[in-house]
């Protein structure tokens, strides 16, 4: 392991010396991004170069609209989420009973050639949006009535359309 991390130093040097001045020129034209509040965890862009996404940890997952705008609301997990009691928390993480009524993304990816958006939620396992957001639809909790314990990334291959995700372990969840 410690050769392949030398190697990436390396060839990370050599188009670092061979891109600088590019790079620097390109750094110029950069602009800080604001990130929503509470908590983002996971970021994606659809195919339309719209975003970026992000679920934050009061159940929403917000798009990026701009920097006139900024971050809209674009889809939610739980079926009823309670704007009042969700918007701007962050505790549901450490509260089972507010996670359960507000949900909490933790990975997003699109399907380019549908514009589905797939994530996984801490509380409410796999799940799909359509391209106009909304509420996701719940694809999968688990299998033989075994729940996800902790979902947390996911990806959709390009070619196939293929969702995978990963639980990272089978003994502790969200709280």
């Amino acid at each position: 392991m410690a050769g392949f991390r030398t190697s990436i130093v390396k060839l990370s040097t050599v188009v670092f010396i061979c891109s600088q001045s590019i790079i620097f020129g390109a750094l110029a034209n950069l602009e800080k991004l604001p990130l929503p509040s509470p908590g983002p965890e996971t970021f994606a862009f659809d195919g339309n170069g719209g975003g970026p996404y992000t679920g934050i940890s009061d159940g929403r997952i917000v798009k990026y609209e701009g920097p006139t705008t900024g971050f809209v609301d674009f889809a939610y997990t739980a079926p009823n989420r309670p704007k009042a009691l969700c918007d701007g928390t962050d505790k549901a993480t450490e509260n089972e009973t507010l996670g359960l009524t507000c949900g909490r993304p933790m990975g997003l990816d699109f399907n380019h050639r549908t514009g589905e958006l797939y994530l996984v939620d801490g509380f409410y396992g796999l799940l799909v949006v359509g391209p106009e957001g909304g509420l996701a639809t719940q694809l999968a909790i688990g299998a033989n009535g075994v729940p996800f314990r902790l979902l947390e990334a996911i990806d959709v291959d390009e070619q196939t359309g293929i969702v995978y995700f990963s639980d990272v372990t089978a003994l502790y969840g969200m709280k």
